[in-house]
């Protein structure tokens, strides 16, 4: 393709558009690993869909993570995402991905296609939490038609909703630094735990994902999928002999079984699985679930690891976090729903105790229930996003000499409260100030951290 092309016209330029499904890639001959280089530069497909009742398990924060991961991938040479209105069943759903997509700081966007762009508004693209007024507002969208005359809204247009999106964020963008988020290695061309980046994403897990083992960072996540790496019993050794922690999948603990991760720690990935309704943190009481939810059971020598939650079956706990300590660092295990959408059934008191330990080198964390989606970047600025149909609240942690947050939308200040020391073990004797952040359904708030 490249090479009658260029015969043609010598200064053509041949992009590879990567497709949105990104654990999928080496089956369907997209190699990032050595197909790249044939190519003068590549896309990438953030259009994400609806998260339910669709086969690819596509969850929205993956518009945000599948352009970090081709970023890291090809660095310098990823011109941008791609997005289209398939599978659209609220404007709000076409929005998120747009805006996902400039969250990733992707350097441009593609609208796909002209076809698409001229299909008219419809009654049914408006929400029903629209009467909320949230981040994408479809009234105010019509309302900018025309000077809002009301002439020209029966001729509102898919790519008037685009230009309404880029005006609304347009004024912040260049405001955040860049992406951070916790180190989470996936060799190129690997699979395993489909997509469990997204849902712990979208469960507000800031993850920052990279086909390159990252030595420097002081927590490193590893899910199945890095059992790609032959190497990568050894790669956590070294890590935890640093003084860094690791954090490992109930599922990378499976497989990796006899491959040497038992001389780090006694825990075992055993073959039954556990209905867990109720759960417990350290020597807490009992946290009531809301649904029954199937988890592997995993098997620990005590005090040689130790759980920091558990789910509850019969009054008997099954670990959801094991800490073992190995030389300076220490090794979690993090275990994980049979189904991976009962991530999203975790209790907001789990899912909190979950993210401290993921994310306990990040200078900001989020405390709330799932789908609820936390973006960070390194100049102190962070975004909050939630995805759920109605309005919720949610805390934000930030640690360091600040105390107060500027949203950068409204310009508003907020005060925070000294976070209790000892509310954790994560905490580490550092200072932290928490916030309370209010989300409309399907909205975003953005921050920075000022002293």
């Amino acid at each position: 393709m490249v090479k009658p092309a260029k015969a043609v016209n010598p200064r053509v330029k041949v992009v590879l558009k990567f497709p949105n499904w990104y654990e999928h890639y080496q089956g369907l001959g997209y190699n990032l690993a050595s197909g790249v280089k044939h190519f003068d530069g590549i896309y990438t497909g953030t259009e994400t869909r609806e998260p339910f009742n669709t086969p690819q398990h596509l969850q929205q924060y993956q518009g945000y993570l599948v352009f970090r991961y081709l970023e890291n991938a090809d660095p310098g040479r990823n011109g941008g995402g791609w997005v289209d209105t398939g599978g659209m069943r609220y404007a709000d759903r076409y929005a998120e991905q747009l805006w996902l997509t400039l969250f990733a700081k992707a350097p441009e966007i593609t609208l796909f296609d002209l076809r698409q762009l001229q299909r008219p508004m419809q009654p049914s693209d408006r929400a029903a939490w629209q009467d909320q007024h949230p981040s994408f507002d479809f009234d105010r969208m019509m309302a900018s038609i025309d000077g809002g005359r009301g002439s020209s809204q029966a001729a509102a247009t898919i790519s008037r909703a685009a230009g309404f999106v880029f005006d609304q964020v347009d004024p912040f963008l260049g405001k955040l630094g860049k992406p951070v988020g916790v180190e989470s290695y996936k060799p190129l061309n690997s699979v395993g735990e489909d997509y469990v980046h997204d849902y712990l994403g979208t469960a507000g897990f800031p993850l920052e994902l990279t086909p390159e083992f990252p030595n420097d960072a002081d927590t490193v996540f590893l899910a199945e999928s890095a059992s790609a790496d032959p190497d990568i019993v050894g790669r956590i050794k070294k890590q935890l002999v640093r003084g860094k922690n690791v954090v490992i999948t109930s599922g990378l603990l499976r497989v990796l079984q006899g491959k040497g991760i038992e001389s780090i720690a006694e825990i075992r990935h055993t073959d039954r699985t556990i209905a867990i309704k109720d759960f417990t943190i350290g020597y807490g009481g009992v946290i009531r679930g809301q649904s029954e939810i199937l988890i592997p059971e995993i098997d620990y020598i005590t005090n040689d690891a130790w759980p920091l939650a558990s789910g509850l079956a019969a009054g008997i706990p099954y670990p959801l976090l094991l800490q073992a300590r190995y030389a300076n660092g220490w090794l979690y295990v993090l275990t994980l729903p049979e189904n991976f959408g009962d991530i999203y059934n975790l209790p907001a008191e789990v899912l909190t105790q979950l993210r401290r330990a993921v994310t306990r080198n990040l200078f900001v964390r989020l405390e709330g229930p799932a789908q609820v989606s936390l973006f960070a970047y390194n100049n102190n600025a962070f975004i909050v996003e939630s995805f759920l149909p109605s309005e919720t609240g949610a805390k934000v942690s930030v640690s360091g000499d600040f105390s107060r947050l500027r949203n950068l939308v409204t310009g508003a200040v907020t005060t925070g409260e000294a976070e209790t020391q000892g509310l954790s073990r994560f905490d580490n004797g550092e200072r932290r100030v928490c916030f309370n952040v209010s989300l409309l359904p399907h909205s975003y708030s953005v921050f920075t951290a000022e002293k």
